[in-house]
């Protein structure tokens, strides 16, 4: 590929290490520019200085942060330079016109006259364990303080509220504040938590929820999407077993989509015996043509602040937002509509 785009700049070694990785980028390391910017890129015959942040790893709660610095700065364009990035986080710099550069090959600049951009490798997911994750238990705190964003939290708080350790509640707020999404007020006793970034906390629990459920699928007999969701519900209190509607049905009654729901997904208590659950509900059993599928986690935290509508129990919309985005059947696009239209962030 031909140099196109140039960039100068007084660069770090672990910067100009990224940059340099990049085929269409030529790279000098050079003075600072005047007018307080960070570097100067230049194409087609003119250049625009621009704000440089570098990252050892960027992930979405990192991406927030650089679309906050970004405001303060609205007249001079930032480009992230990064170790390595996630899909999340490439995905939320992109969207708030910051630009991005990894060590991964992945590129994104867009400035009026110029749109640079790279598909580069998907990154490694790292196996070690440091902060705590939001999966899990974890996942269920994140939830709590989007479900209460102006809630002071304490500790035990939320620890009773999620059923959660107060050492695991400690690790993942800890983990936040470092993350620049919750802040501390007070101190000993005292203490409270406020939420300061929540668009930053549901994009970060979204990337790190790793639900891998056992399933099993059944058939019902319905002439409409509501008289199957109504007679998965009959069915489901006349057993008295816990569920959580989730996916695109849940969805499409908190906000309704144009599209088609052939599949009704449910959440149900690990309880349950999962492989006779259809014959238990008198359900025909099978994948062939199924269209209800139970999920079954090792606990039932997908259970968690969940809601009674019209005689249905529906995940939290926060949990319905997230197994969307894990839908590929149109799954994203349905997730973005739920968002716009009921979570609002």
């Amino acid at each position: 590929m031909a140099e196109i785009v140039k960039i100068d700049g007084p660069f770090k070694p672990e910067a100009l290490r990224v940059l340099k990785v990049i085929p269409g980028l030529a790279v000098e390391r050079r003075p600072p520019p005047s007018g307080g910017a960070d570097a100067v890129i230049r194409f087609a015959g003119t250049h625009r200085p621009i704000a440089v942040q570098f990252k050892q790893r960027a992930n979405a709660a990192t991406a927030w942060q650089m679309v906050n610095y970004a405001r303060t700065r609205p007249d001079v364009p930032l480009m992230v330079v990064a170790g390595e990035t996630t899909e999340e986080s490439r995905a939320i710099l992109k969207a708030h016109g910051v630009g991005y550069v990894d060590g991964l090959g992945n590129a994104h600049v867009e400035l009026p006259g110029l749109l640079f951009h790279l598909e580069g490798r998907s990154r490694q997911r790292s196996r070690k364990v440091g902060a705590a994750r939001l999966r899990g238990k974890a996942g269920v705190v994140a939830q709590a303080l989007l479900l209460g964003p102006d809630r002071p939290w304490r500790v035990k708080d939320l620890a009773g509220d999620t059923a959660a350790s107060a050492g695991l509640v400690h690790r993942v707020l800890r983990r936040l504040e470092a993350e620049g999404i919750v802040e501390v007020v007070g101190t000993g006793p005292k203490t409270v938590r406020h939420l300061v970034n929540a668009p930053a906390l549901l994009d970060l629990w979204a990337e790190e929820e790793r639900s891998q459920p056992l399933r099993t699928s059944g058939f019902v007999l319905a002439q409409s999407p509501r008289q199957l969701l109504d007679k998965v519900a009959k069915a489901m209190m006349g057993a008295d077993i816990d569920y959580a509607l989730t996916g695109a049905a849940a969805a499409d009654l908190l906000a309704p989509f144009v599209t088609a729901i052939p599949i009704v997904n449910l959440w149900v208590t690990t309880l349950a015996s999962l492989d006779r659950l259809p014959e238990t509900l008198g359900f025909e059993q099978g994948s062939d043509g199924a269209n209800v599928n139970f999920l079954q986690e090792k606990d039932d935290t997908p259970l968690a602040f969940r809601e009674r509508r019209n005689g249905i129990w529906l995940a939290n919309r926060f949990r319905i937002y997230v197994d969307l985005l894990r839908d590929p059947r149109r799954g994203r696009e349905q997730a973005q509509h739920l968002r716009n239209e009921v979570i609002g962030l």
